[in-house]
């Protein structure tokens, strides 16, 4: 049964457009992964289903009564709430009929035989609902997925304002897998989660009886829970039977038969075109020239896709730094308590150390207290000579109305307006990317431009805060190579351990330090 249809669908954004007549349908019980490069329409093509976006032409047809579940990163969470109140949320349509069955109960004393028996009815209607919704066990069902998040660490009764952006995002999930809706939307899911909460999400999702859209670069997650995927690219949404290495295998074997069938017809075209040029004035082969005209005019030519720029990321050294990086004295991080036990850690010159540990433990926090950027609650810092540091931020301000033009020249402003757009291209950007804001660019593509930043300056020292969020496939597989060459030192925060497991020489675990409980 299809849950839902979507019927030629066009849309864009100015002189950009990101479909072209796209057709979709959905089927009860479908575990579709959404994939293809930054930039492509993913995330646009989620908001368009959701309604949040009105397509250019088209039709988006849902069944009657699907519980759709998306979930929205910029919720607000209403201060003087705790994460256990907004969990409650989920169940709130099974409280409303708690609260019907209630005023079912008030009626009874007054009713009729016949309106008794009509109440009665009712109320055996709703207490069913009610016992096939788990309602009498909510509370261990909330326990049960904030506990897979991680959020029973933080601590239920904690005021979610108190939270960071990472942590909030825990919650919209959690609120979200326990509404179970019919399908569920999710969007880069894996973002804010440490490997432990990836792995109980992906059994979560594994066992989900209902249909999912899911949208993930991280490419073992996303092949262990799908069995479909869609890919867009060029304007267009195709489907695929099976896995992510199915897809593939697939994707190549279609593009090397376009490629082989597009030069059999440019030879083809082109021997048309010199017959043509060299007969049709002569009297005796005109016939035959205009013959050969008409099969070229009928002809469907093959167009081959775009070729889409390859980031190329290259760290401009600096100078050699001194032999110490930083030596900490019984620092102890935090904000306006302790999140971690007094520690004494050494960096040199030359090491690449990966931070793993739960989110919210402080790894962001440790970072910044390093670099000065907040002030530790107790300890000291020692840093060590001649540090050109390099430092990819993990969050953004949301509404940058820069130019991605501006954004380079802001800080790099000795540059050629040809330098700038040369130095973005190079990060796989295009034309009409760079001549955009930077607020209406995809995760993947402001990423993009953050990593232009870095790769520009002259550094010894990179501090990398979760730089694989948003970004597609091969722009993480080109980052990796160029952290690998990369002759500098290298701090590194990251919940892929696929992406930096043959890349540093240590892993920090930061589950050892910390204060609280994991």
């Amino acid at each position: 049964m299809s849950i839902l249809t979507v019927k030629n669908i066009s849309h864009g954004f100015g002189d950009r457009a990101i479909f072209e007549d796209v057709s979709f349908r959905l089927l009860k019980g479908e575990h579709v992964g959404l994939i293809g490069a930054n930039g492509e329409g993913k995330s646009t093509f989620m908001n368009i289903i959701t309604g949040n976006l009105m397509p250019d032409e088209g039709n988006i047809i849902w069944s009657n009564k699907v519980r759709v579940g998306y979930m929205d990163q910029h919720a607000v969470l209403e201060k003087g709430k705790t994460i256990r109140d907004v969990l409650k949320e989920a169940f709130k349509y099974l409280f409303d009929l708690e609260e019907e069955m209630m005023k079912i109960t008030e009626k009874m004393g007054k009713a009729s035989p016949e309106e008794l028996e009509k109440l009665l009815e009712e109320m055996g209607n709703i207490q069913e609902i009610l016992e096939n919704s788990d309602f009498y066990i909510i509370d261990s069902k909330i326990e049960e997925v904030a506990g897979g998040l991680g959020l029973r660490d933080i601590g239920l009764d904690k005021d979610v304002t108190e939270l960071s952006g990472g942590q909030r995002t825990k919650i919209l999930l959690a609120k979200l897998l326990l509404e179970k809706p019919d399908i569920l939307l999710l969007d880069e899911p894996t973002n804010y989660l440490d490997e432990e909460h990836i792995e109980w999400l992906k059994k979560y999702l594994q066992a989900y009886e209902n249909a999912f859209i899911l949208i993930s670069h991280d490419i073992p997650f996303l092949n262990s829970v799908i069995n479909l995927i869609y890919h867009v690219e060029n304007k267009k949404l195709t489907r695929y039977v099976g896995d992510y290495e199915n897809f593939i295998r697939i994707y190549e074997a279609n593009k090397k038969q376009l490629e082989a069938a597009y030069k059999r017809q440019q030879q083809e075209k082109a021997k048309l075109e010199d017959f043509i040029a060299r007969n049709k004035a002569r009297i005796s082969t005109t016939g035959r020239a205009k013959s050969r005209q008409k099969k070229l005019d009928k002809m469907e030519i093959i167009e081959l896709p775009q070729e889409k720029p390859k980031p190329e990321f290259n760290f401009k050294p600096a100078r050699t730094s001194g032999k110490l990086i930083f030596e900490t004295t019984d620092l102890v991080i935090g904000y306006d308590e302790a999140l971690s036990k007094p520690l004494n850690l050494r960096m040199e010159r030359g090491q690449k150390i990966a931070l793993s540990g739960a989110n919210g433990l402080g790894k962001t926090t440790l970072l910044k207290s390093l670099m000065g950027e907040i002030k530790s609650l107790s300890g000291e810092v020692e840093l060590g000579d001649y540090q050109h540091i390099g430092y990819f931020e993990q969050e953004t301000k949301k509404d940058n109305r820069n130019s991605c033009i501006e954004e380079i020249w802001n800080d790099f402003p000795s540059y050629t307006q040809y330098e700038v757009r040369a130095a973005l291209a190079k990060c796989g950007l295009t034309t009409k990317h760079i001549e955009s804001k930077v607020m209406v660019l995809s995760g993947g593509e402001q990423a993009k431009v953050r990593l232009c930043k870095l790769i520009n300056r002259e550094t010894n020292i990179l501090i990398l805060d979760e730089p694989t969020n948003h970004l597609d496939v091969e722009a993480k597989e080109e980052l990796k190579r160029a952290i690998k060459e990369y002759k500098g030192s290298i701090l590194l925060v990251c919940h892929e351990p696929e992406f930096y497991r043959d890349v540093v020489t240590e892993v920090w675990n930061c589950e050892e330090w910390t204060t609280k409980i994991v």
